[in-house]
């Protein structure tokens, strides 16, 4: 019976292409990650503090929602930071 003999590779199976080159982030990534983060506890500290006067009396107390909102944006952003 006859043996059969091994395939030969080719240069495509053995050379993978190479991922795209590491990028890191443009410098005003971090700035606006950190910011957004400080700017949403901000929110919700003047909310209580001011007991409901400020930052925009009319939303009551979705100022607590838009100050969660802001600072979720800005952790959303942490899983996008390559240093």
């Amino acid at each position: 019976m006859p043996e059969s003999k091994p395939r030969k590779k080719t240069a495509s199976t053995t050379e993978k292409a190479a991922p795209d080159a590491y990028k890191p982030n443009p410098v005003w990534f971090k700035p606006v990650m950190f910011g957004l983060m400080i700017i949403g506890l901000f929110w919700i500290i003047t909310f209580y503090i001011s007991e409901g006067r400020f930052p925009v009396q009319p939303w009551g107390s979705w100022n607590i929602v838009a100050g969660f909102g802001i600072a979720i944006v800005g952790f959303m952003m942490t899983t996008r930071w390559r240093s």
